[in-house]
């Protein structure tokens, strides 16, 4: 396999479309087309993880955080960032990052915490913005059957748990081609009319490219009317953060245990407790700050986080309790959870868990 083909089953799971724009994923390091030895999942790109890499025979790292986050002017080794970059092109290891395009995954970062806490039914906590785009275009009755299904092929018309969703109005068309035309139907400098049908069909944003080539490759027309809009509709399965429920209800002292244990943390930060049964819980993994009045609009008890600062406590207004269980720690089961999928898709592949820790943070 070459590095592309690996990197194109990644973004079935988390299209890098869906990414936040101040976010740097994709190949950072590498080239598409270099044929891979195997592959590295990691946290974090780190010089330790890059020399075990190297010891692996891996040449290929799949890592969350992407290791080049600001532009860099220079790379001579002075910072780990830089280090990092250097080993990395000089053992001809590629490295790909998928951050906030797998946090806005329906089975991403926050559904594998979910997942490890025994929470049930899982919806995004915040849909993303700006995501849903609309298609509008005019085409000869006889042919809109099979643009539709080419529209349909290409991922238009999907909307949450239904497929091949449009909206058809037939009507009359009329167009003049000029002395450069050369008109399908029609004869150039008379006026025609045609009955045609009009197509609408939404898909998300990340796909418009291939949706339109679809369009212009399926359309009998010389040129293609057509409309692209993009909508303040909500896409209900991408976005930040998770909320769901317990099984059972919980007391907060229990539920907080119960996030000790299965998130192998040792220390919790979090608010006051309000003396009351957990049932409905929200998460966003690593720093969540942005998502508390969310958590608290969508009625969750507890809110898991990290990275609050101190006075964000204070936002939790005896309304939710809010817990910081650490940056690393809400993120750290994302590789497995990588692993898990590469091997599903290529199971004949050598795809290895990185044995390094590369959690910044200790405690004492």
């Amino acid at each position: 396999m070459i590095v592309k083909e690996v990197t194109d089953i990644l973004e079935e799971l988390a299209p890098l479309g869906q990414a936040e724009s101040f976010d740097n994923v994709g190949l950072l390091v590498g080239n598409s087309t270099t044929k891979i030895n195997g592959i590295l999942v990691t946290l974090d790109t780190l010089e330790n993880v890059v020399e075990e890499a190297i010891a692996t025979n891996c040449n290929l790292i799949i890592s969350f955080h992407p290791i080049i986050f600001k532009g860099l002017k220079k790379i001579t080794g002075v910072t780990y960032v830089e280090r990092v970059i250097l080993k990395a092109i000089k053992n001809d290891i590629a490295i790909y990052s998928m951050h906030t395009a797998l946090d806005n995954s329906t089975n991403g970062v926050n559904a594998k915490i979910c997942e490890v806490l025994g929470i049930q039914n899982p919806k995004i906590l915040i849909p993303q913005k700006g995501s849903i785009k609309k298609l509008t275009t005019y085409i000869p009755k006889d042919d809109a059957e099979m643009l539709k299904n080419a529209l349909f092929d290409a991922g238009a018309g999907a909307i949450g748990n239904y497929s091949k969703c449009s909206f058809t109005v037939n009507g009359t068309g009329s167009y003049m081609g000029e002395e450069q035309s050369n008109p399908v139907k029609g004869e150039k400098g008379k006026l025609h009319l045609e009955e045609e049908t009009q197509i609408n069909v939404t898909f998300a944003s990340h796909i418009e490219q291939r949706v339109l080539q679809a369009l212009f490759l399926n359309h009998p027309y010389e040129e293609v009317a057509y409309e692209v809009y993009s909508l303040e509709n909500k896409d209900q399965n991408i976005g930040m953060g998770m909320i769901g429920e317990l099984i059972e209800p919980l007391n907060e002292y229990d539920f907080l245990s119960h996030i000790k244990l299965k998130m192998k943390v040792s220390v919790i930060k979090h608010s006051k407790l309000l003396n009351r049964k957990v049932k409905k819980v929200a998460v966003l993994g690593g720093s969540g700050a942005f998502a508390i009045s969310a958590a608290k609009a969508m009625g969750a008890d507890v809110f898991i986080t990290s990275d609050l600062k101190y006075h964000q406590f204070f936002e939790a207004e005896n309304d939710i309790v809010i817990a910081d269980i650490g940056h690393y720690e809400s993120e750290q089961f994302t590789k497995n959870l990588l692993v898990d999928y590469l091997t599903e898709k290529i199971p004949n592949f050598a795809i290895r868990l990185s044995e390094s820790n590369t959690n910044p943070i200790k405690y004492l």
